[in-house]
Order: C-alpha cells, then sequence, then structure tokens
C-alpha cells in the first residue's frame, strides 16, 4: 500500500449509518404522525419508499441537478403520494420533524470509533460532506467524531458539491496536503470515488452491501476494520 499522510472520510453510509438511522427515527414519526389512520398500515413499506427515493433524490444533488429546498421539499411529497395519500393529507411538517430528529441518531458502521482511532494514531484524517451544514454537524457532535478530523469540510458551506474537484481542491489546499499523499474513503461511486479519481487522488470504495465493483475502481473494503490491516 502506498505511503499516505492525509485520509479524506465521507460521512453519511460511509460513517454515519445513515439507513439505519433514518429507519429509527421514522419509525418514531409514523407513530407520532399517527400515519397508520391515514391509510399508511405498513411502517416498512413507508421506509423502504422514502429510502428510495431519497437515494435518488440525494444522487441528483450530488451532481447539482437539485437544490437542497427541492430535495427536502420532493422526498416526503414523492413518497407519501407514491404510497397513495392526496398531497393535502400530507402531514403539516412532517420534513422539518424529520430534519430535527434524524441528526440526533448515533448509529455507526461497526468498527467506526476503533477504526479511527487506529488511523489517527498514523494518519491526519479530515471529513469531507455533501451533506447539509445544521445535519452533519450534530451528526459529527453527537457521535463524538469530531475529535478524529483535523478538518471538516462541509459542501454547504464550500458552496461546491463532490464529485466536483474544486472541493477536492479547497480540502487538500485546507489541509496542506498534496495529492499523491492523500486518500479517500467513501461510499459513493460518483461522488467519493470517482470524483477522487477525477482530481487526482486515491480512493478506497467502502462497500458494505458488497454490490459488485466495477472495474475501474482500484480497491474496495466491505467492514471499516479492513482499514487498520490496509492502512
Amino acid at each position: 500500500m502506498k505511503q499516505y499522510t492525509h485520509i479524506f472520510f465521507d460521512l453519511d453510509h460511509t460513517i454515519w449509518d445513515f439507513d439505519r438511522n433514518a429507519e429509527e427515527a421514522l419509525q418514531e414519526l409514523y407513530i407520532l404522525h399517527q400515519l397508520e389512520a391515514l391509510g399508511l398500515s405498513s411502517p416498512q413499506q413507508f421506509i423502504e419508499t422514502y429510502t428510495r427515493n431519497n437515494h435518488q433524490l440525494w444522487a441528483e444533488y450530488h451532481l447539482g441537478k437539485i437544490s437542497k429546498e427541492t430535495l427536502r421539499l420532493l422526498r416526503f411529497n414523492k413518497t407519501f403520494t407514491d404510497l397513495g395519500l392526496h398531497p393535502d393529507a400530507i402531514p403539516a411538517g412532517f420534513e422539518d420533524a424529520y430534519v430535527q430528529l434524524c441528526p440526533t441518531k448515533t448509529n455507526l458502521f461497526p468498527h467506526a470509533h476503533e477504526t479511527l482511532s487506529y488511523l489517527q494514531s498514523k494518519y491526519t484524517l479530515h471529513l469531507i460532506s455533501n451533506g447539509f451544514r445544521e445535519s452533519t454537524e450534530r451528526k459529527v457532535s453527537g457521535t463524538g467524531l469530531a475529535r478524529y478530523f483535523q478538518h471538516i469540510i462541509i459542501s454547504e458551506i464550500v458552496g461546491v458539491n463532490k464529485p466536483d474537484k474544486a472541493i477536492f481542491e479547497h480540502a487538500l489546499n485546507l489541509a496542506g496536503a498534496a495529492k499523491e499523499e492523500s486518500l479517500m474513503i467513501g461510499d459513493s461511486l460518483e461522488a467519493d470515488i470517482y470524483g477522487a479519481l477525477n482530481f487526482g487522488i486515491d480512493a478506497i470504495y467502502f462497500n458494505p452491501l458488497q454490490v459488485p465493483k466495477p472495474a475501474d475502481v482500484p480497491m474496495q473494503i466491505h467492514s471499516l476494520d479492513e482499514l487498520t490491516r490496509l492502512l
């Protein structure tokens, strides 16, 4: 393995277990907003429909096709209407309640703390997130992750999302890091992996679901603790 000095991590779906935390939050909101009484008899179907819509909208947001406001407007509206609810019946304030609750959840992927602690002893770690400022800051502080990272770079503050080369350029300049000594680790092929590789830095694909790896992606891991053996 090449000798690195700086390691850049993605947050959601890489360290912070977005889908598990979202499911917990939605289970609570399903009960709080009495969605069963609105005809949504299955909380799991509601969560699965939301997850599919949310992933698709985030993919569009990564690429700059939609705004933060559009993402937040559509993800639950589309979920409720996909499940047959009339738009007028969508619970008021559901999105706001979710935005307040979900980032307070603290589920991380297995071995997150021990892996980051190990890596911090050998490398300078940084975070690059396409998440929104208020939720990202809440996730990092609530899980005790802040202590591992020298810089926490949030796309909403920078004004550009991964995979745009500008955010990687900004991150390396902030860190005082050269491309050849830098490594990106993340779950999104488009935003994290191809974004980093196209910028000229190495990348490791975090692939816990073990989906088929594209041939042009050189490295992958299925669990965070694999990094303690690789690096």
